[in-house]
């Protein structure tokens, strides 16, 4: 065999050797980035299910409306507030209804989120709910939605020198699902509690 011809033969053998070594790295390129797939939360959703807490004081402000949308990995509730959003404690409510009182601090669904709100509440005269909804066993229509399956106002807070004070919802899910609590501002001076519930973990 001429030089030649044993130069030709060892780098033939060398790529074979180099596409021998690339495959195995290739394939657990390949591995892993499925496997990060596998992993990746729900519509990219980093959120939880532990309460969600703001200490501030009362806002003077009254709760004005209650709302409610459906979005594309979540379902949207927005609590309407003229001026800013007092503090607010929204948490998962473990348990069931009392007996006797099947509804109690609860509405439909598998888990029950209690939602707060530190701001005056208007009352409607000769009833028991505020003038921000008008049936507060079904503050907004939830029909059809993924996630929410009731919106209830239960009960405003004590009378103080500003009116009611504070006013709570039973916002009724699916399951216990993640969910984010947001502040935002707008339109003007008002602004809004937003509690967004995910589709599913």
């Amino acid at each position: 065999m001429t030089t030649k011809s044993r130069l030709t033969a060892a780098l033939a053998m060398a790529a074979a050797a180099g596409i021998g070594l690339t495959t195995p790295s290739l394939a657990q390129s390949t591995t892993a980035t499925a496997s990060s797939a596998v992993s990746a939360p729900y519509c990219g959703i980093y959120w939880g299910s532990l309460p969600n807490v703001d200490s501030s004081p009362l806002a003077l402000g009254p709760v004005k409306d209650v709302r409610t949308g459906q979005h594309a990995c979540y379902d949207r509730m927005v609590i309407d507030v003229r001026g800013p959003v007092g503090g607010y404690k929204v948490n998962y409510v473990e348990g069931t209804p009392a007996p006797g009182n099947p509804n109690g601090l609860y509405a439909r669904g598998g888990a029950n989120l209690s939602i707060f709100v530190n701001n005056v509440v208007v009352p409607v005269p000769g009833t028991h709910h505020s003038a921000a909804v008008d049936n507060p066993d079904e503050a907004t229509d939830v029909s059809g939605y993924r996630t929410f399956r009731q919106v209830r106002e239960l009960i405003y807070g004590p009378l103080g020198p500003f009116g009611p004070e504070g006013v709570q919802f039973a916002l009724g899910v699916r399951s216990h699902l993640p969910f984010r609590v947001l502040t935002l501002d707008g339109p003007g001076l008002d602004s809004r509690l937003v509690i967004d519930v995910a589709h599913k973990w």
